[in-house]
């Protein structure tokens, strides 16, 4: 079993490579000393059969010996011979060399062979110099991004059937009571006018929530594609707060909830798409009223940090536990399941908040104790043009 992380080694050469390079080292010798002889010989006979080139041979011969005072050049041959054995040796050196790097090119082939049969966890562990490094190093990192795409696309599956068993269990359970009221009065198993009415009241609520269901989920991949369009504008955060906060303060009061807002300037301007923004803060002010479980108070705290405006929506309703923090939000997560029978939540509404300020290039996080539990906001002053329409 091969590793995902081998150490470095050397190519390790087997018997019949080594073989082979020791037969390509005595064919080659062979065949240098056939040229040579053959080299000697021709270059011989040329020097004895041209006067003229034997003499100023023989005469820089005489003179190279006198000044080295040695007895080493003593004739043409001998001149030779040392020429010939070093440029043999470059010669045999470089037909080895480049053999031996044939054959860690087989090496390598065969790693990728062994990759390609769907080890993808494997690495070619070979440690080498020049360009088989840089493209041992190259498949290397083909090989991870390979995997790192593959495994995204597996996420991105995972995530598609979870999401499609999700929405097939949120639509069924509602559809299953529309079905039944219905069937009910079809079947015209009612006593009276009263209970007619009351069946298809209920029909009716259930298809509110299932149309609640279907445009959430609608509002939450229109707004994950990352070329959502964004019409940047420039507005006043404050204003558009303090419109909110109004906007709720009739259903804030029903329920015994005071909202109040604290802006620090008292006028931001910024650049946003305010249609996407409202969601957001609709969303989270939903949240804050529906699941704010004992709270009599609704904080939203803007303030102005660098090139950032920091926004605040909390409440001091019941506390979210510490372990539903980081999944408050994921799609469809609900803290407790059965707050949705009661309230009709998607569990989607976290989820599109995220993804809108994630498209205005900022981002949101909660977090919560037993006096509040806040949501912040975190958005540039200044939008990315690229993402405009």
């Amino acid at each position: 079993m091969r590793n995902k992380k081998e150490p470095k080694n050397k190519v390790i050469l087997t018997s019949k490579e080594i073989s082979e390079l020791f037969v390509e080292a005595i064919v080659t010798i062979i065949l240098l000393i056939i040229v040579n002889i053959a080299i000697s010989v021709m270059l011989s006979s040329i020097i004895s059969n041209t006067p003229a080139l034997n003499e100023a041979v023989f005469e820089s011969r005489t003179s190279f010996v006198r000044n080295l005072n040695t007895d080493i050049f003593l004739s043409g041959k001998n001149i030779l011979i040392p020429v010939l054995l070093i440029l043999d040796i470059i010669f045999l050196y470089w037909r080895l060399i480049r053999r031996y790097r044939q054959m860690q090119q087989r090496h390598i082939i065969s790693e990728l062979h062994y990759i390609a049969n769907g080890n993808y966890g494997h690495r070619i562990p070979f440690e080498l110099r020049g360009d088989l490094a840089r493209l041992v190093d190259s498949i290397n990192g083909l090989v991870d991004s390979t995997v790192t795409a593959i495994e995204e696309e597996r996420r991105i599956e995972k995530s598609k059937d979870e999401l499609i068993t999700n929405i097939s269990h949120d639509i069924r359970t509602p559809l299953t009571s529309i079905i039944g009221y219905l069937g009910l009065i079809e079947d015209r198993q009612y006593h009276s006018e009263e209970e007619l009415l009351k069946y298809t009241h209920t029909a009716f609520v259930k298809t509110k929530q299932m149309k609640s269901l279907v445009d959430d989920l609608f509002e939450y991949t229109k707004a994950r594609q990352p070329s959502s369009p964004v019409n940047l504008i420039t507005f006043d955060m404050v204003q558009l707060i303090e419109q909110l906060a109004a906007d709720f303060e009739l259903e804030a009061r029903n329920k015994g909830i005071i909202i109040e807002t604290t802006a620090q300037p008292q006028q931001l301007e910024m650049e946003g798409d305010t249609e996407k923004l409202v969601r957001v803060f609709n969303n989270l002010l939903s949240n804050a009223l529906k699941y704010g479980e004992g709270a009599d108070k609704i904080v939203i705290q803007l303030e102005k940090t660098g090139t950032e405006a920091v926004i605040s929506v909390k409440n001091n309703g019941k506390m979210i536990p510490k372990q539903s923090l980081d999944s408050l939000f994921d799609r469809f997560y609900r803290v407790e399941e059965s707050r949705s029978q009661e309230t009709g939540g998607t569990g989607l509404g976290l989820a599109i908040a995220q993804s809108i300020v994630a498209l205005h290039g900022g981002y949101i996080y909660a977090k919560s104790n037993p006096d509040w539990t806040s949501f912040i906001i975190h958005l540039p002053l200044v939008g990315n043009n690229q993402s405009s329409s």
